[in-house]
């Protein structure tokens, strides 16, 4: 799954590429350096960096996916790329040591490596999956299988509902399984997934030009072999996978540059899918709301005004905001049908006080809801990525 950002990276349109063939071994990945908006020089040293893969493991280099992080506009230094990829090889290993160096190498200006593993009975064996990514800041996502952007749709049935200065971020994923799966399954296993964990998810509402998402399946598990999306075991796989790319998710939002608060925005009652997800959206960037929530305001004024102005149908005098515990269903509101309620603002206040909250907001025109998880906007987010330049001269100045 990959960005479908109109200016995508170099590695994305290599990986769009040869995962038509259904077939990979390897994944090469390198952080503080996007190859995006590099041209065809970046695209060469893409396929530079598969090659030079493919011999360090004695693979195809077709059978390589490529994938990049960090400051958008620059060449990448191919001499250290291909020295780094030897050595990376060499330390190849099955232990949890190498696992979490893997998830270490990729970040960026993340702040801890993002890992999950489950295990599962499936089809007379026991499968694994497991998950490393990375990513705080650029973050919002929306991927599909060939990087073009569809119109809004909502999730497929069973989708889960919902560094330094200067090193510039991304959201990569990568997801190993021993399972025995056929190309067209799992590929229609990470769609789902995809579109119930990392496509609902926004730190700032920006949409990077690297975001990508692998999957790779080794079929060692030795489980029958699953080849109809209609099958129990395929269900059960799908649903494990989408607890994968879930909780790697949330880790991304939790991890966001500055970020103080996670907000589960959960609208219901909306005319359409898109129409949910157009309102979640527009309250998940706002940035009025976003700062009320680092504040601990709970502020449905703003929150009303993002849902005005966003591209769904609202009726003023029919919403509903409110808030629970993450989960929860007990609501605290806020608003009802548009007006005030008669809660004192103490209790309002203590509801939006711990590091997670659900925010609910019914628009009663439908039977239609969206999910979006999101993060507060803090100082510490802007110092950031004020883009303070100690040297005008600097070559690494230029880019994102």
């Amino acid at each position: 799954m990959f960005t479908t950002n109109q200016v995508c990276a170099a590695p994305v349109r290599l990986c769009i590429e040869r995962v038509r063939g259904g077939v990979a071994r390897a994944i090469v990945a390198n952080s503080g350096n996007a190859n995006a908006c590099t041209g065809r020089p970046g695209v060469a040293n893409a396929r530079a960096m598969a090659a030079a893969a493919a011999r360090a493991l004695g693979v195809e280099p077709e059978h390589v996916l490529v994938a990049s992080t960090g400051r958008i506009g620059v060449q990448l230094p191919m001499d250290r790329v291909r020295a780094g990829i030897a050595a990376a090889a060499r330390e190849l290993a099955t232990s949890s040591a190498q696992a979490d160096a893997a998830a270490e190498a990729i970040m960026t200006s993340d702040t801890r490596p993002k890992r999950i593993a489950v295990e599962l009975a499936l089809g007379g064996a026991t499968v694994r999956i497991g998950g490393i990514c990375k990513g705080a800041g650029m973050i919002q996502p929306g991927m599909s299988a060939t990087g073009r952007r569809p119109s809004a749709a909502p999730p497929p049935p069973g989708a889960a509902r919902a560094g330094g200065r200067g090193r510039h971020a991304t959201m990569l994923a990568f997801v190993t399984t021993d399972a025995a799966i056929a190309p067209a399954s799992l590929r229609a296993a990470l769609r789902r997934a995809v579109a119930g964990s990392f496509n609902r998810i926004t730190v700032d509402g920006d949409m990077s030009t690297n975001d990508t998402v692998l999957v790779l399946a080794s079929g060692r598990a030795g489980n029958a072999r699953i080849a109809s999306v209609r099958s129990r075991d395929f269900a059960a796989f799908a649903a494990a996978l989408e607890h994968v790319c879930l909780e790697l998710a949330l880790m991304i939002v939790r991890d966001g540059e500055g970020v103080n608060r996670m907000v589960t925005v959960r609208v219901a009652g909306a005319r359409s899918f898109a129409d949910a997800d157009a309102a979640a959206r527009a309250i998940a960037n706002s940035t009025l709301v976003k700062t009320s929530w680092h504040g601990g305001d709970p502020n449905w004024g703003r929150i009303l005004d993002a849902l005005g102005y966003s591209p769904a149908r609202v009726v003023e005098g029919r919403v509903d905001i409110g808030y629970s515990a993450p989960g929860g269903r007990a609501i605290v509101w806020s608003l009802r049908r548009g007006q005030p309620t008669r809660v004192l603002f103490e209790v309002l206040w203590r509801a939006v006080q711990p590091k997670e909250f659900d925010l609910h907001v019914r628009l009663n025109l439908g039977g239609h809801s969206a999910v979006i998880y999101a993060a507060d906007l803090t100082e510490a987010y802007v110092d950031f990525n004020k883009g303070t330049i100690a040297d005008p001269g600097e070559a690494s100045a230029l880019g994102g």
